[in-house]
């Protein structure tokens, strides 16, 4: 059993374009979850490597987090299952302080750019990037399950501007 802790941040501009190491097309579908709850997910990046990832709540900002490798057939089908998805690109970033990834969400989610960086613990120390324009960690609406079953698209405008004014905001 893994505990996932990680701090997520709204992102403004390219300026991390400068960090990727590596990048994936991904599908995730929801098969059961909530933004503050149990999630069952199956993640796919179309070129044959799948997951199945359980994740439960644990104490802060952690999660307990179960993920197995499956087939792709497995995958599909499961994604073929579930009514709530997310497509995204995900790049590797070399940024110290943790490990992290930026999800850059397409489809209903546009204009979404989100960064995640896993740490070690709650308390450790970590240099926030300037392009980290806003701090969501803990906000249920911009989890992955969230966005899947409500689409950033379908928020009214007084929900998407105070957002989008951060982002757009850092990038003038």
């Amino acid at each position: 059993m893994a505990l996932e802790i990680e701090r997520r941040f709204l992102v403004a501009g390219e300026q991390w374009r400068e960090h990727v190491q590596w990048s994936r097309h991904l599908m995730q579908g929801y098969l059961a979850g909530s933004a503050d709850g149990l999630t069952l997910r199956v993640r796919s990046d179309g070129q044959g490597a799948a997951w199945l990832t359980l994740k439960v709540p644990a104490a802060g900002i952690a999660r307990y987090e179960f993920e197995y490798g499956i087939p792709a057939p497995d995958a599909e089908a499961l994604l073929e299952l579930s009514e709530a998805r997310v497509l995204k690109e995900r790049f590797g970033l070399d940024l110290p302080g943790g490990e992290w990834v930026l999800d850059v969400f397409s489809a209903e989610n546009i204009p979404l750019v989100i960064a995640e960086v896993e740490l070690s613990s709650e308390e450790a120390a970590v240099t926030i990037p300037p392009w980290c324009c806003c701090e969501i960690t803990g906000i249920g609406a911009f989890s992955n399950a969230a966005l899947a079953r409500r689409p950033f698209q379908h928020w009214d405008q007084a929900e998407q501007e105070p957002w989008l004014l951060n982002i757009n905001l850092q990038q003038a």
